[in-house]
């Protein structure tokens, strides 16, 4: 298993990872029902990176890179990470999350933060605290989850810098 920086026509093999994710509806705030060329444009083209996790010419998840802001703020990076089901409970998002953050530091970014942590993706938030990650805010019922109703985000930062 490796992670590579990804190609644009990667996206092909990253796109069913992806729409299976936002159609479920409970992970990410994307429309259910987007295209891939709306996709491609959000993973692929608008971050500044995006990496893939592969094994044995299998893509099983991906992540990007981006500024948080521009300006005053940019000194901040954004990430948003998918791995496959047929590829969870492998630690892959561990795997991910931490090459991420080396990648930030490599970028210039000081710190990390997740900007919409949803509270019902149990899994993500523990992960995130057990990699140093702090939840500095909660955002109630700002998501409304299809099998939940309305949800609190967790925003979650950390500074990558060694103090």
């Amino acid at each position: 298993m490796f992670i590579r920086e990804a190609q644009i026509q990667d996206f092909d093999s990253i796109w069913p990872i992806f729409h299976e994710i936002v159609a479920s509806g409970e992970s990410y705030a994307f429309n259910r029902d987007i295209s891939h060329q709306e996709a491609r444009k959000i993973w692929m083209e608008s971050p500044q990176k995006t990496f893939l996790i592969e094994e044995n010419g299998t893509i099983l998840g991906s992540y990007f890179i981006k500024a948080n802001q521009q300006g005053g703020g940019s000194h901040v990076c954004n990430c948003g990470y998918m791995v496959s089901s047929i590829a969870r409970g492998r630690g892959l998002a561990t795997l991910m999350c931490e090459h991420s953050q080396n990648i930030a530091r490599e970028l210039g970014y000081k710190a990390m933060q997740f900007n919409f942590v949803i509270e019902t993706n149990v899994g993500a938030v523990k992960l995130w605290h057990k990699l140093g990650f702090e939840t500095i805010g909660i955002l109630p019922r700002a998501f409304n989850h299809p099998k939940q109703g309305y949800v609190g985000v967790h925003v979650m930062y950390k500074w990558l810098e060694k103090a």
